[in-house]
């Protein structure tokens, strides 16, 4: 495929037979408007993709719309927009108007986030995640056809609505996953996966769930990768272990943790956080849990490491640096895992 990926060699095709992508997560640091020139660099350095997330900060789409305008070379994607948090026809609109402000280069990522953000910061019940990401996948496929919408789905009903807007190429939509169910969902419904939270070995039982279910298609899985190229060892575990207990404690990661096969090394964590001992918590969890779901180390092993899940079957990474060593300056992190690093 002639593609280039975080370890900066000639790529071969993943077994998904799609080409390997090497992206980064925006917003980047620093105010919305001071990005052009940084999207530049991005594309520059050779990483192909970014991918935008919402949460409490930035919204989803703001930040790739100005990409658009500003950096044709990238692909833009969003991983993920939370399936509950804007009504269908509105969320139908947004992504038809940036499928439209970028033509071929636009992938929707859609998920049900989770109960804090849904529920708890939204005022939106978390209920039936699996029937609300689906029912949102199907009515997007059926929105953009520009064909009127009158249908029941399972929760939630439309009654006449027609996009206003027509993209001249129909964006990629893609699921964010973590165990069978979304998984087979993605590849059946979806043209992929979004994934996150894993090491570069789980992402072999990952990609299998898909392939099976794919029966021969190809899927696109992107994974957001965690990274942090400091030999800070000692510093960046420790600032770690917050980012890993505040994610690994939310309900749906730690069933998805369970299923991994990695419940017995992560119970002493769950049990003194939900005994309300925050520091215990954190002290349970072990180095390897650390060492295995964030990328740390040199640049050169960093690589490698980030090489390994597209060995494994990821198609796209979408690199997220973490402030975890105070003396890491981001930029230079990002260039020493870029594809143009070491040509």
């Amino acid at each position: 495929m002639g593609v280039v990926v975080g370890n900066n060699e000639a790529m071969t095709s993943a077994p998904s037979s799609l080409p390997r992508r090497p992206g980064m997560t925006v917003p980047l640091p620093g105010h919305l408007h001071t990005h052009r020139e940084r999207l530049n660099e991005l594309a520059d350095m050779g990483y192909t993709d970014i991918w935008s997330a919402e949460s409490d900060g930035a919204d989803a789409f703001t930040p790739l719309a100005m990409a658009a305008a500003w950096e044709p070379r990238l692909r833009l994607g969003t991983a993920i927009v939370p399936a509950y948090t804007r009504s269908p026809a509105c969320f139908a609109q947004s992504v038809a108007t940036l499928a439209d402000a970028a033509p071929g280069r636009f992938a929707i990522g859609i998920g049900s986030s989770s109960n804090v953000i849904v529920q708890r910061w939204n005022g939106i019940p978390f209920e039936e995640p699996y029937k609300k990401v689906r029912d949102v996948v199907r009515f997007l496929n059926d929105a953009l056809t520009g064909e009127k919408v009158t249908k029941e789905y399972d929760t939630f009903n439309i009654d006449g609505f027609r996009l206003g807007i027509r993209p001249e190429t129909k964006p990629q939509i893609l699921v964010a996953a973590l165990r069978e169910g979304m998984l087979r969902l993605a590849a059946r419904e979806a043209d992929g996966a979004i994934i996150n939270w894993l090491s570069a070995e789980d992402v072999t039982r990952v990609a299998e769930v898909v392939h099976t279910a794919a029966k021969g298609t190809p899927k696109e899985i992107v994974a957001r990768i965690f990274v942090c190229p400091s030999e800070n060892k000692d510093v960046v575990r420790a600032a770690a272990r917050f980012a890993i207990a505040a994610y690994l404690n939310v309900p749906v990661y730690a069933d998805f943790h369970a299923w991994l096969g990695r419940g017995d090394e992560l119970q002493g964590m769950w049990t003194n956080w939900k005994a309300g001992d925050r520091k215990a918590a954190l002290a349970a969890i072990p180095d390897e849990v650390v060492d295995a779901l964030i990328v740390h180390g040199s640049p050169e092993y960093c690589r490698d490491r980030i090489r390994q899940y597209f060995d494994n079957g990821v198609t796209t990474s979408t690199l997220a640096m973490m402030p975890f060593d105070p003396e890491l300056n981001y930029w230079d992190a990002v260039k020493s895992l870029s594809p143009a690093a070491h040509k």
